[in-house]
């Protein structure tokens, strides 16, 4: 008798529909507001900072804290980010052309005045703004000598405020509007979503595409080849973040993957904390091990630990909402 009710209680739950819309809610409230309102006022504390002093040793705490803000949502690649540009204007990485250290060469050579103009400062090349412009300023010996006074002070003072004006229209637009456009997929007249599953389905895509980029962008660009590592390759190392972004990446991916299957995910739990007890083992904070063979292998398991909780959750989360990744936005980069 246990086993046939056991039977009847399986058929049941695999006819009862995909809960997408009670698990978009949970994200909304519960991931992506709180993310976005953490990376305004981070963003914000960090213009203020600049204000105030804007050389490199005191505006580099204000600075970490801000990417580490940004790393709770830098997957979120949908809606207000991705209006006029900002999410490359945010963070423009990967650089395979070197543009960053270009863009801001000929802007302090020029003396461009734009610094002092915040509405013409949002027309700048994404190459000269952001996250990966700061840190070249910051820690860049190249860049990084400057006094209160110089120029690049002022240029300094110009990417904050530009970063904590896009933060602050990304978090404004989400609340206002965006996060009911998502919550409500498939309601009539919605002008993004027009199927019940398609909120759903840009959530579980933002997750898969996030575990994707962490593998093959931040570990695998300085993975190189075995005969040609690239350690030089590794998101923000003059920062001195490349494991770490790693390890907030991973952080608030699994947060949106519980979110997403209501914090019953098993597999997928234990796959994202094997592969966040392999970066806390790693003891590599720059991911310079690379370039050794016994560095090499640790950097390349935890790549395979990453992807393994990318499997993990196509395999668990996906089938559960009823949807498959789709394209996102970081799949162009």
């Amino acid at each position: 008798m246990k086993q046939i009710l056991l039977a009847i209680g399986i058929v049941i739950a695999l006819l009862l529909p995909p809960r997408a819309h009670a698990d978009v809610g949970a994200v909304i409230e519960g991931h992506i507001l709180p993310g976005h309102a953490g990376f305004a006022a981070a963003t914000g504390d960090l213009a203020t900072a600049a204000a105030r002093d804007c050389t490199p040793d005191a505006l580099r705490p204000a600075y970490q804290a801000a990417f580490d803000a940004w790393m709770g949502v830098s997957h979120l690649r949908l809606g207000p980010v991705e209006e006029e540009g900002r999410a490359l204007a945010i963070a423009f990485w990967p650089d395979t052309r070197g543009l960053v250290p270009r863009t801001l060469g000929r802007l302090i050579a020029a003396q461009d005045p734009v610094v002092t103009d915040p509405a013409g400062f949002a027309e700048v090349s994404v190459a000269g703004r952001g996250l990966f412009a700061l840190e070249r300023l910051l820690f860049d010996p190249d860049f990084a000598g400057y006094g209160p006074g110089d120029y690049t002070c002022a240029l300094t003072r110009a990417i904050a405020t530009d970063l904590a004006r896009m933060a602050a229209r990304i978090d404004t637009e989400w609340r206002d509007g965006f996060a009911d456009t998502l919550r409500n997929a498939g309601a009539p007249g919605n002008p993004v979503y027009h199927g019940e599953k398609e909120g759903a389905q840009a959530l579980f895509t933002a997750l898969v595409t996030g575990l994707e980029f962490t593998a093959d962008q931040r570990l695998g660009r300085p993975l190189g080849t075995f005969d040609r590592p690239r350690p030089n390759r590794a998101e923000a190392r003059r920062a001195g973040r490349p494991l770490r972004n790693v390890t907030q990446s991973l952080t608030a991916l699994r947060d949106l993957a519980m979110h997403l299957a209501d914090d019953d995910a098993p597999q997928t739990a234990a796959a994202f904390d094997r592969a966040l007890e392999t970066a806390a083992a790693l003891d590599d904070p720059l991911l310079a091990g690379v370039a050794d063979p016994q560095g090499r292998l640790r950097v390349e398991i935890l790549q395979q630990h990453v992807r393994a909780a990318r499997d993990a959750a196509r395999a668990e989360i996906g089938p559960r909402l009823g949807v498959s990744a789709g394209f996102n936005a970081l799949d162009g980069d």
